[in-house]
Formats: structure tokens, C-alpha cells, sequence
């Protein structure tokens, strides 16, 4: 898959196993570059596709969004940028936000919960 505003599939990496970024599910990554648009700026991903064993070592949600290919985390340092990129997310179609100090976590699992946003 093509992606302008990201180096796809290494940024979205689990990093124990290089190359998983294919992972990611199309519909997410479709809605994230879309969002990079709306927000006209790049987004610096923190975290996307984790394996179980990754996910486990950072404390994740087992069987959560980021297991599935179906979520990211997206650096978000101070309230400006924290409010252009929850913005540009929601605009561009996604319903499962998480907002936190220091990144905004964004997800379109089909098999969760949908319009809902955490902090």
C-alpha cells in the first residue's frame, strides 16, 4: 500500500518482529492519511500493530485494536496540537478515540464499542 504522509510498513511496526506493519488494516490506514490532510501536518505514530507478546510487555488491552492492525497512537505534546489532531481524527471518520498527555490513541475496530472517547 501507498502511503504519502508515512513510511509504510516499517512505522507501523510491532517492535519485536520487523516487517509486521502489514498488519495494519487498510480501512485505518486509509482514515489516518486522511486525517494527516484535514490536519495538513504529519503525524509522528508512537505506536500501531503489536503483537501479543508486545502488547502484554506494554500493559495493552489483550485482544485490543492494536493486536488487530486497527489502532495507533499518534504523539500529541500540547493542547493546540492535541486539539487539530483529535479533530482531523474524528472529521476523518474515526468513532474510537482515546486522548492522554502526551499522544492521541485512534482506532476503527469494528468488534468494539464505537463512538467513544476516553482519557
Amino acid at each position: 500500500m501507498q502511503l504519502k504522509n508515512f513510511n509504510w510498513p516499517t512505522e507501523f511496526d510491532s517492535p519485536d518482529v520487523p516487517g509486521s506493519g502489514v498488519n495494519m488494516q487498510k480501512s485505518t490506514l486509509i482514515k489516518l492519511e486522511k486525517a494527516c490532510d484535514i490536519a495538513n501536518m504529519s503525524f509522528v505514530i508512537n505506536s500501531a500493530y503489536r503483537t501479543d507478546a508486545h502488547n502484554k510487555k506494554v500493559g495493552g488491552v489483550d485482544g485490543g485494536a492494536h493486536e488487530t492492525g486497527h489502532a495507533v497512537d499518534i504523539k500529541a505534546v500540547g493542547s493546540r496540537v492535541r486539539f487539530i489532531i483529535l479533530s482531523a481524527l474524528l472529521q476523518a471518520g474515526f468513532t474510537r478515540v482515546g486522548v492522554y498527555k502526551r499522544f492521541i490513541h485512534a482506532d476503527d475496530d469494528p468488534a468494539l464499542p464505537q463512538q467513544v472517547l476516553w482519557y
